[in-house]
């Protein structure tokens, strides 16, 4: 595309785009950021609740896997084929997605976005006779200097000589742009990257905050907040039975730690130990 295919309403139609663009990510990233505060928060105060409680049942449960694994070797050494027990998985503590940070805008050509072509030949004369007119002049020899520039602007314009004016003007401190006119494909190629660079940070927010709503921690997060809006206790509850699971984890390790392997109570309390353990479900913070 030339410059001359390239009109000031289509730079600014693209331009405005642009910035319609920008406000959408900016609200998406404000939006992301406020629901990723929000579960954080629910997650604190999760952690903070059974968190304790999580770590106490995860030491528990490797001083079992110790028991288990001494009561099947020695087992094995007596010729009682048992199966070895797995080792116990830590509660994990959940983590949320962390945007990225995004990479600024590519810059802008020289000149900005106000230029789009060089101006006329007339346009550049109208400027110099503005910019050198000897009436403009603050003194007698400021005026002498004017009135043979402008004789200068007036052969330049006669012969259309294009070059020259321009040198004329910026000698009398015209901008670059005014006289050269700023580069509209440029402009225009600018405006095409900026635009793909803010539809990829919004793809990455959108992708983000899905993570977000898919998250397990959301969900139960949204189950909490509905139950304790009827009055009920959800996280009290899971504590109690969390108190329930230690209690009953320390009475297996108190028999587990004095069984001897000769005793035929050893056998089945490592088969009762991984069959329950084969139909638990993996808790996690």
């Amino acid at each position: 595309m030339s410059s001359q295919a390239i009109t000031p309403r289509e730079l600014d139609r693209r331009r405005e785009a642009l910035a319609e663009l920008q406000r959408q990510l900016a609200d998406q990233e404000q939006a992301y950021a406020a629901n990723r505060a929000r579960l954080q928060a629910f997650i604190d105060r999760y952690v903070a609740t059974l968190g304790p409680l999580y770590m106490e049942l995860d030491a528990l449960e490797s001083q079992l896997y110790c028991a288990m694994t001494y009561l099947h070797e020695a087992l094995g050494r007596n010729g009682v084929d048992t199966r070895a027990p797995e080792p116990p998985r830590a509660t994990a503590t959940p983590l949320l997605p962390q945007l990225p940070h995004g990479a600024p805008l590519p810059p802008e050509p020289e000149g900005g976005l106000v230029h789009v072509g060089p101006p006329t030949l007339k346009t550049l004369y109208r400027r110099a006779a503005m910019r050198l007119h000897p009436d403009l002049a603050p003194d007698d020899q400021e005026r002498l200097h004017r009135e043979r520039k402008m004789v200068e602007v007036n052969d330049a314009y006669a012969a259309s000589d294009r070059t020259r004016l321009e040198q004329l003007l910026l000698a009398a401190g015209e901008s670059t742009f005014k006289v050269k006119g700023g580069d509209a494909d440029a402009v225009m190629a600018w405006l095409r990257q900026a635009e793909r660079s803010v539809q990829g940070r919004l793809r990455v927010v959108q992708a983000h905050a899905a993570l977000l709503l898919s998250h397990p921690m959301h969900q139960l997060g949204e189950a909490i907040e509905r139950a304790e809006r009827k009055g009920l206790q959800p996280l009290t509850i899971m504590a109690n039975r969390l108190r329930a699971q230690i209690t009953e984890r320390r009475q297996e390790l108190y028999i587990g730690q004095r069984l001897q392997p000769e005793s035929g109570m050893a056998e089945a309390f490592l088969r009762q130990r991984q069959q329950r353990l084969g139909g638990g479900i993996a808790a996690s913070l």
